[in-house]
């Protein structure tokens, strides 16, 4: 099952934070900007998008997904 929720990383910190947070899970994740995807947790890879507009977080998740909302809630828009 695939979730896609729209995420905000406008600092540095919020990067490294949402790294560190999505890391913890072995599920895909991939970022969408336009035309370009990337796998979350490439911190490079994330550092390559515009971080002044808001990213598509695609989730590929079926058990964990309720805990994977719930530890990214700081970072998704609303």
């Amino acid at each position: 099952m695939m979730k896609t929720v729209q995420i905000s990383l406008n600092s540095i910190d919020k990067v490294k934070s949402f790294v560190n947070e999505i890391t913890k899970y072995d599920n895909d994740f991939d970022l969408v900007s336009g035309r370009y995807v990337i796998d979350a947790k490439s911190i490079m890879g994330i550092f390559s998008l515009d971080l002044s507009k808001p990213i598509d977080l695609n989730i590929h998740a079926d058990g964990e997904l309720e805990d994977i909302l719930a530890a990214l809630d700081a970072y998704i828009i609303k």
